[in-house]
């Protein structure tokens, strides 16, 4: 028979612990911050499922520092947290990762960028560790995780590899990784043909406030202000290529509109202790032009079905459902209903131009000229157009050197929803234009303020690749305050510098959170949590010392 201080707890010993845990549990909803939808933010069901495959956001912009040439931003894995690890958020290895270009207007891809990437995972058995030491390099021995990119360019049925190299780790902290602004210069590659790519992880540069889905932001505006994406990071890639490699037969002059989208396509996965096993034939499962599109234009029934469709289906697929919804869009009429601001009269073809046909001469509102439709192109055939869902962009309209936010209905014909520089508002954007400020010529006063995110949390650059270094502190402890970046200088929450995809107006950085600015009821329910979690533990304990157990 031996004597042995068994962790035996009484039922009140428990019934403390429980209470003090989940008052603390109900305090911390107070503090931690939420995560919804966002432009092409888990915006379907099954895609929220894997976010490595899922589409974010599309940009796309005539350069700011080389006007001679286009760059194409896509982004992947949303809400990607900085400190994920130990494996932090790798590019799938069995997914077509493309943007597409119609430069003729028929809703099929004359051209298509394929990314593909491979994975040398050196961890072994012997770590689970993304590097054992500082990484000065892509080639360092200490990184650990690694992994590389195929760049493939497809037209008229050929396919032509015309790049290849290293991705750009994931930032997994400063001690890891001193200096990750020059391993991300080391990840920028060359491409065949002139210009170059990026592939990596980047701050996610979409910015708003994600209230927007709790009735309109509380259904008095009062919800407002706090940029939900501040924080988090994705994967990004990025293509500058010259302008004369995307347009209509190579002239930009003559054919000066162009439109793009992305799509993520994988194969069948079967899965086995340990091991995973892809085959068949590659599926389209996301999909992604215009910003937001998915999240308030096409209905929750129609979300998955949208993004296994190419654009030359929209006006069919549905019985015409998605069309239907750009003609007749739902939130208008919740504004009306919400805040008695009178929606616009229907069928909304001024919507159509900007989600479907690009925006041509004779268009009310501020823009009486054409724009970025491909019905623009000296050599598009005009019966061979169909109204599709893409961004559009007009190749040939030069970098503003004071770009405004609000893109086109700031007088800013370089800005969205011509394309989408970086620093575009698209969200204060689409509220006006759904509103009827494109007929109009004039915002809604009433909804100026917009969402009252103005611009991104961190600075974008004004050289390629553009979006800002990742972020490496955890978001719920950011609570919209500076964050360090890899070389430890601060990297201000709020305004954006000139360039960088466009410029955007200052938004004063809030105060990081204290107790002080907490609500009373989060301090009061987590004050009592801690006391009565105290108090369990602390019985707990006296009665470990005070119950020897007999066993034998």
């Amino acid at each position: 028979m031996t004597l042995s201080r068994h962790r035996r707890s009484s039922p009140r010993q428990r019934l403390l612990i429980a209470v003090g845990g989940a008052l603390l549990a109900v305090a911390m909803t107070g503090i931690v911050p939420t995560v919804g939808d966002a432009s092409s933010h888990r915006e379907a069901p099954l895609i929220a499922d894997d976010p490595s495959l899922d589409n974010t956001d599309l940009y796309a912009f005539v350069s700011p520092d080389q006007p001679d040439t286009v760059t194409f931003i896509a982004n992947w894995a949303p809400f990607s947290e900085p400190n994920g690890g130990p494996n932090f958020y790798p590019w799938s290895s069995n997914a077509h990762h493309d943007i597409n270009i119609d430069s003729d207007g028929d809703a099929e891809p004359d051209l298509t960028y394929r990314w593909t990437f491979s994975t040398d995972d050196r961890r072994g058995t012997d770590t689970f560790l993304y590097n054992n030491g500082p990484v000065d390099s892509l080639d360092d021995e200490n990184l650990l995780f690694r992994q590389t990119f195929t760049l493939t360019r497809i037209e008229g049925g050929e396919e032509t590899e015309v790049a290849s190299g290293p991705v750009a780790p994931s930032f997994t902290g400063p001690a890891g990784m001193p200096d990750y602004a020059a391993l991300r210069e080391q990840a920028i590659t060359d491409v065949d043909g002139g210009g170059r790519t990026y592939a990596g992880q980047a701050d996610d540069p979409f910015f708003l406030d994600l209230r927007v889905f709790d009735l309109l932001y509380g259904g008095d505006l009062s919800e407002t202000g706090v940029d939900t994406l501040a924080g988090y990071n994705v994967n990004t890639i990025a293509l500058q290529v010259p302008v004369g490699e995307v347009a209509l037969n190579g002239d930009p002059a003559k054919n000066p509109a162009i439109g793009v989208w992305t799509t993520t396509s994988t194969q069948s996965v079967t899965l086995s202790a340990g091991a995973v096993e892809f085959s068949g034939d590659y599926v389209q499962v996301s999909r992604l032009g215009m910003p937001l599109v998915n999240e308030v234009v096409v209905p929750a029934g129609l979300k998955d079905a949208f993004n296994s469709l190419p654009p030359s289906m929209d006006a069919e697929a549905a019985d015409g459902a998605v069309l239907d919804k750009v003609l007749n869009p739902e939130v208008p009429m919740l504004i009306e209903k919400i805040y008695g601001i009178p929606a616009p009269e229907t069928p909304r073809t001024d919507i159509q131009q900007i989600f479907l046909t690009g925006i041509a001469e004779g268009t009310d509102g501020p823009v009486q000229q054409d724009l970025n439709s491909q019905l623009i192109n000296e050599d598009v055939n005009d019966d061979e157009f169909v109204a599709s869902e893409m961004l559009r962009l007009n190749l040939t309209i030069p970098p503003t050197a004071e770009p405004s936010r609000l893109g086109v209905l700031g007088k800013d014909l370089q800005g969205f929803p011509n394309g989408r520089r970086l620093a575009d508002d698209v969200v204060d954007i689409e509220i006006q234009a759904l509103e009827g400020a494109v007929r109009t010529g004039e915002l809604v006063e009433a909804l100026a303020t917009g969402d009252g995110v103005n611009a991104n949390d961190n600075a974008f650059s004004n050289t390629f690749p553009y979006v800002a270094l990742p972020n490496l502190v955890s978001v719920n402890q950011t609570a919209g305050g500076s964050v360090t970046s890899s070389g430890g200088s601060a990297m201000p929450r709020g305004g954006v510098e000139t360039g960088a995809g466009g410029a955007a107006d200052a938004l004063a950085a809030p105060a990081a959170a204290t107790t002080a600015s907490l609500p009373a009821w989060v301090l009061a329910t987590g004050a009592a949590g801690l006391l009565l979690l105290g108090a369990g533990i602390t019985a707990l304990a006296r009665g470990r010392r005070r119950q020897p157990v007999r066993h034998g």
